[in-house]
């Protein structure tokens, strides 16, 4: 079976992640996360792309590159923009690559306005409350689907 390809996206203020609202986030930097994802990865012979911006438009421009460089999945964190943007929501739609919400707070028991997301409904699944390990779990989750998907496809 071929590699799986996986874009990983983190939105605005994830660059502060280790010492940003620890309390909220953890103390875990995007680094530290990252290396994280690599290993599982490595192991799920899984190859992690990672990419943070601060700038809705680079994370639509992020989104629309991966179609042409047949990533299989993608996992984001879309921070703040997930009650935002309807820019990153279509950018998703148009490349129809399955992709994972994730969240390192559970945003359903914090502020009002974090309860709903605008891209939840077109996700493959969404993580959120268990802090870094949202990202493993996505991982695991949508390399699986992926899996399966291919194994229908071909018969295997």
């Amino acid at each position: 079976m071929k590699s799986l390809r996986i874009l990983v996206l983190h939105g605005p203020n994830l660059n502060m992640l280790g010492s940003r609202e620890p309390g909220h986030y953890g103390k875990q930097t995007l680094a530290e996360i990252t290396e994280q994802l690599i290993a599982l990865g490595d192991a799920l012979g899984v190859e992690i792309i990672s990419f943070q911006s601060n700038h809705e438009g680079e994370l639509v421009d992020r989104i629309q590159q991966a179609a042409s460089e047949h990533i299989d999945g993608i996992i984001i964190n879309p921070a703040a923009y997930t009650h935002t943007s309807i820019a990153l929501r279509d950018a998703l739609l148009a490349t129809a690559i399955p992709f994972i919400e994730v969240h390192l707070s559970n945003i359903h028991s914090r502020e009002e306005f974090r309860h709903r997301s605008l891209l939840a409904d077109a996700a493959t699944g969404v993580v959120a409350g268990f802090g870094a390990t949202s990202y493993m779990l996505a991982l695991r989750g949508l390399a699986e689907s992926l899996q399966q998907k291919s194994k229908s496809e071909t018969g295997v």
